[in-house]
């Protein structure tokens, strides 16, 4: 007998529609003579539409200039129609506040969505229902599941082991009876730590400047030797008080100096053979079933750095 995979398909908040003066991520799918028709990407896909009246303030020359199919972007909903399931949407109304609030909302949402999905997917369970018991009262406790998923990455259990669920069982008298158990199974909860840790876990960054300074006046050289050794320990300075702002720290390997060609050439040798030796380790990788799309553009903090 054949057996039904789990439904892997859900919206990301607990309310199925947006409320209306809330701005919503939408793809463009279909252009019409009337307008664009679209899809509530936070929503599952719901169906939207966008009139041509609705896609600028100033005079429209040219429609796709202004809209194109395939594309994403933060719009303002307008009325929403629950009994007919029909939501309008405007472009023209929608503030750059809006959109940066719509925008860093997505991307946490969206993160946390492809973890649950994935842990769905994986572990054999309905997302819906695992939003039901696990998702959407995150949601309610911190404001927003990411803020939640943040706190698990260094402490699970005073997140996960909060959330309970009801079943109803048959007691001993044959009377059905309410019981309140945990939320999931510690399979499934070792499933979601383990990929809320796989892709929150902030990675190590370096940043690296190839600079070149050239002095022709008499003495050119120790010139450029001091004032480029002044410049980066300026520079050092700067960033170590603005990390610090940040809570983080800023640890100097090594002090500016002046090196010779020869120096620069073995530095370059050095840098080719780590980045040889990094394919090399990446080929021999298993891929993971899902495309790990990472943090994104999400800071763990601010939600707001770049990738």
């Amino acid at each position: 007998m054949a057996v039904n995979p789990p439904n892997l398909e859900c919206r990301m908040y607990e309310a199925k529609y947006p409320e209306v003066d809330m701005a919503v991520m939408i793809q463009v799918k279909n252009i019409a003579d009337m307008g664009a028709y679209v899809s509530l990407l936070e929503y599952n896909n719901i169906e939207g539409m966008i009139l041509f009246s609705e896609l600028s303030r100033r005079r429209i020359r040219s429609v796709s200039s202004l809209i194109k199919v395939g594309r994403q972007e933060p719009v303002m909903v307008l009325r929403v129609d629950k009994e007919k399931g029909y939501i309008d949407l405007s472009k023209r109304r929608v503030s750059e506040e809006d959109i940066q609030a719509c925008e860093e909302r997505y991307n946490k949402s969206k993160l946390v969505h492809s973890i649950m999905r994935h842990v769905a997917e994986t572990m054999q369970l309905d997302l819906e229902d695992l939003y039901i018991h696990v998702g959407w009262p995150l949601y309610r406790k911190y404001g927003h599941a990411f803020e939640a998923f943040k706190v698990i990455v260094t402490d699970p259990d005073s997140v996960l082991n909060s959330l309970t669920r009801e079943v109803r069982e048959i007691g001993p008298d044959g009377q059905e009876v309410t019981r309140v158990v945990p939320a999931m199974t510690e399979q499934v909860k070792d499933a979601l730590v383990r990929n809320i840790r796989r892709r929150m876990t902030p990675q190590p960054l370096k940043i690296r400047a190839d600079i070149e300074m050239k002095c022709f006046q008499y003495d050119g050289v120790l010139h450029i030797k001091e004032q480029g050794i002044h410049v980066l320990n300026a520079a050092i300075k700067a960033c170590t008080e603005a990390i610090d702002l940040h809570k983080g720290k800023l640890t100097v390997k090594e002090a500016p100096r002046a090196v010779s060609e020869r120096d620069d050439k073995l530095l370059a040798e050095h840098m080719a053979k780590l980045r040889a030796d990094n394919e090399e380790v990446s080929g021999d990788e298993e891929t993971e079933e899902e495309e790990d799309t990472g943090m994104g553009e999400i800071d763990l903090d601010n939600a707001g750095v770049t990738e």
